[in-house]
């Protein structure tokens, strides 16, 4: 029996489900940037904002990462 591969290629695309719902979350007016103090201190909350808190942090990391090759 074949074993199955998984889809990985757009695992970002398939985890965020509301856009600007952690903004809203943290009374970050359209448009501006959420502070880090303030993503750090949401990334330590229980629940749907410190997991969204916490996924913005990561994909932060990422496009730096990307921004230096």
């Amino acid at each position: 029996m074949a074993k199955r591969k998984t889809k990985k290629r757009y695992w970002i695309k398939r985890a965020i489900k509301h856009p600007g719902a952690l903004r809203r979350t943290l009374k970050v007016k359209k448009g501006k940037k959420i502070p880090l103090k303030k993503l750090r201190a949401a990334a330590k909350k229980k629940g749907v904002t410190g997991r969204r808190a916490r996924l913005a942090l990561t994909l932060r990391k990422l496009a730096r990462r990307r921004k230096r090759k």
